[in-house]
């Protein structure tokens, strides 16, 4: 029915109808008649007389059970007859593209009234352009994929394509050069770590883990050794496939026996009599996009010590998936290499340099994790917030209880903490080279990806004790929560476990101490 037919109503004409055979409500001043529904409801029909709302206003009710987006939905929206005279809607979620007006829920630069030292116009008209595409076209695809755990739609990878989104992942340098950014909005000597930043952030939104490592993150950590050590022929074979989205690249280091122990790995590489191939062999588990990929970015243990080599998918290689806590539509995967023939000049840097390679993009990858982690905790404040604002417990808002606002007071600390420490070190990557950066920053990258992780599992577990039962919920008003609590351990993990990376951190501060620094 459209807004033209709509009646428009009073309160005394709606409590008339408050019978088993004729029954409306009335949900934020818009009147809908659930006569034939209540049936239908999942609570049963008894809800709307024992709680006394027939014939009257149910918002309070409706807003503690359940999410907005439900009254949204096509069915639901059918049964509104009317709006009420005087008076209108006044209860919205998130409006596509738009700020949250929430405290918290938005970084401190997006927020009325506050500044930042780092952010420039050019950021922000960026920010409002992101925004707007990852809710238009990225977010519905999320919540449907993340749900039947298939891949992302190549539709939407498409779409991503055509403003070089996928190229802007990959953080600046030369191959952006003669691309059109985001329809002109930043030109590629501009783009910085900061427009980065923000993609990445913007995309953590959705909320969908599985679905957000199925977004081609397997390329964002597998294609920069490309970019950056590979040979201009492999460069010209693999990244406009990859770029375009036409093509998928994943970084295979981990296995069975050799996680953050780099050193440990068992995959072999050997030089063919002639030198012209190598032959590789061995497995690697844990591999995001692994099912998915063309090609594959594999650490390998070769005679001169540890070396990455560019795999294409061909015989020899093949992949299984490896079921996870998150959605298929990651692609996580076990992957065997058999006796693989591989030419010697896909190399990605020199024989035995593998471990500079790797921490360069190991760097860059544990950078991208903060900036999701940071994002997604700010999530979690966000519903809290709304949780306890319009959750009633004892007669009054949950958040009128000391203990809740205790819990709410430590998420919000956490999330800023995360963020501001994270944007120092993004402006310390913009000003330094890459060179710089693989000397100076692994360890306080390492160090902020331990505390992001670590914060972002006691926000996981705060929020669940929020929300109750509905924490624990896969669907309903605290899906995010469940959802967020089910995959956060990833980030602990993916990477380089917190701990290793944390101890790294202090190694480098020791390697560091002056010779003559006494108490």
């Amino acid at each position: 029915m459209s807004s033209k037919e709509l009646r428009t109503l009073t309160r005394e004409e709606v409590a008339k109808h408050n019978t088993e055979g004729d029954l409306w409500i009335i949900i934020d001043a818009k009147v809908y008649d659930i006569s034939k529904f209540k049936n239908l409801h999942p609570g049963g029909a008894s809800v709307f007389f024992d709680d006394d709302i027939a014939g009257q206003d149910a918002t309070e009710a409706f807003y503690g059970l359940h999410r907005h987006e439900v009254i949204t939905k096509p069915q639901y929206l059918r049964l509104q007859i009317g709006v009420l005279e005087g008076e209108r809607s006044v209860m919205h979620s998130r409006i596509v593209g738009e700020l949250s007006k929430v405290p918290y829920a938005e970084p401190t630069w997006l927020s009325d009234g506050y500044f930042s030292p780092y952010y420039t116009e050019n950021h922000r008209r960026f920010q409002k352009a992101i925004r707007a595409f990852i809710d238009e076209v990225v977010t519905p695809d999320a919540l449907a994929r993340e749900e039947d755990g298939k891949p992302p739609s190549q539709s939407v990878i498409d779409a991503m394509a055509k403003v070089n989104i996928h190229a802007m992942r990959m953080g600046p340098g030369k191959h952006l050069k003669g691309l059109e950014l985001m329809n002109g909005i930043v030109r590629p000597e501009e783009f910085d770590y900061f427009h980065e930043l923000i993609i990445t952030q913007e995309y953590s939104r959705t909320g969908q883990r599985g679905y957000g490592d199925g977004m081609m993150s397997g390329s964002v950590i597998g294609l920069p050794p490309v970019l950056n050590f590979g040979s201009e022929a492999i460069k010209a074979k693999v990244v406009p496939d990859v770029l375009s989205g036409k093509k998928l690249i994943c970084l295979a280091i981990s296995e069975a026996f050799a996680g953050s122990d780099v050193a440990g790995l068992r995959t072999s590489a050997v030089k063919t009599e002639d030198g012209k191939h190598w032959i590789i062999n061995g497995t690697k588990k844990w591999i995001t996009n692994g099912t998915l990929s063309k090609f594959f970015t594999v650490g390998c243990k070769t005679e001169d010590g540890f070396t990455v080599i560019l795999v294409e998918r061909g015989e020899g290689v093949e992949t299984k998936p490896i079921k996870t806590s998150y959605s298929p539509a990651a692609g996580t995967a076990f992957i065997t290499f058999d006796n693989v023939k591989v030419p010697v000049e896909n190399t990605l840097g020199p024989e035995g340099g593998g471990i500079f390679v790797m921490l360069s993009n190991f760097n860059h990858e544990r950078w991208v994790m903060c900036c999701s982690s940071a994002r997604s905790q700010r999530l979690i404040v966000e519903e809290c917030l709304k949780w306890t604002t319009q959750r009633k417990a004892f007669g009054k808002p949950l958040h009128s209880q000391a203990v809740i606002r205790s819990k709410l007071a430590a998420m919000i600390s956490r999330v800023e903490s995360v963020q501001n420490w994270l944007e120092n070190l993004t402006h310390q990557m913009n000003n330094m080279s890459y060179k710089e950066q693989a000397a100076k920053l692994a360890g306080p990258i390492g160090l902020l990806k331990m505390h992001a992780t670590r914060t972002a599992q006691e926000t996981a577990t705060d929020a669940v004790q929020v929300f109750g039962g509905r924490g624990i919920t896969k669907t309903g008003m605290g899906q995010f929560i469940e959802h967020y609590h089910r995959t956060v351990p990833f980030d602990a993990i993916l990477g380089g476990a917190e701990d290793v990376l944390g101890d790294l951190g202090v190694r480098q501060a020791i390697r560091a101490m002056p010779k003559n620094a006494r108490l």
